[in-house]
């Protein structure tokens, strides 16, 4: 039902430091509107999805201040609430489980000015992110939008650049041992395993498991509207799933440029 967010927690001096570190930006590019309610599709997922984090689990980038009006609702694996301490840690953020019935509330029972965040490929993307690689897993994945016009909310593209680049990964091939353990355990319990490192403590020329000190820039694009429909057929889906991918492919284009990347690199789309 949303949590028991907390102000202060959400305000701690800690998130500014981890902000700086990076240091990590959240840029507007478009005003949204309290009266309607929103769903973020954050892409890319990267290792831990650190941007994701610390833009809307935190007031570090001034979420708040940015969008006035506007609740972020980050969604996250269910299995982490089972945990004790963790549950109220997510809780205390605005963390929410990415689960159907939870987005369904915040949507529909919570009043207006929500923009529940997803990070849309999931598990299953993190297993394929490297430094420079510009990839998100989105193709098949459709569900969100589904939801989106069951509620009339509005969707939003949401893309991290340098989000891949703060950890490093030993990547299995397809069909090897190590890719095949990956998929048993993300069927079997939600996640991937994955083989990452990052640097030391004190010296980031080193080995160790701190993310490497490189910005990642948050661009939160141009909502596109949607229609409030109870049954949307599966060719509306398609429609505002298309719409979603050309606004996204767009906003990456537009941005790539400004927050260090070249006019080459290209989004790539599984």
């Amino acid at each position: 039902s949303g949590g028991r967010r907390s102000r202060r927690f959400r305000n701690w001096a800690a998130w500014r430091y981890f902000r700086d570190y990076f240091p990590i930006r959240l840029v507007k590019t478009h005003n949204l509107l309290p009266s309607r309610n929103y769903i973020f599709g954050y892409h890319p997922h990267g290792i831990l999805s650190i941007g994701a984090f610390c833009n809307f689990g935190t007031e570090a980038t001034g979420v708040s201040k940015k969008f006035p009006g506007i609740k972020p609702y980050l969604g996250t694996l269910a299995g982490y609430f089972r945990m004790p301490f963790v549950r109220e840690y997510l809780i205390s953020a605005g963390i929410c489980p990415v689960r159907r019935d939870t987005i369904d509330y915040i949507l529909s029972k919570n009043g207006t000015g929500n923009a529940v965040v997803i990070v849309i490929g999931g598990t299953a993307e993190c297993l394929d992110c490297q430094p420079g690689k510009n990839s998100v897993t989105l193709k098949q994945r459709k569900g969100f939008v589904k939801i989106a016009l069951q509620h009339g909310a509005n969707l939003v593209p949401v893309y991290s650049f340098g989000e891949n680049n703060a950890y490093k990964q030993i990547e299995f091939d397809e069909g090897s041992w190590g890719r095949w353990l990956q998929r048993k355990f993300q069927k079997r319990i939600g996640f991937a395993p994955c083989l990452f490192y990052g640097c030391g403590f004190f010296f980031t020329d080193s080995w160790g498991f701190v993310p490497y000190p490189i910005p990642i820039t948050t661009v939160v694009g141009e909502p596109i509207a949607v229609p409030k429909m109870e049954q949307p057929t599966q060719k509306d889906v398609d429609l505002y799933h298309g719409m979603y991918l050309t606004s996204l492919q767009k906003l990456f284009d537009k941005y790539k440029t400004e927050f260090g990347l070249s006019e080459s690199d290209e989004l790539e789309i599984v």
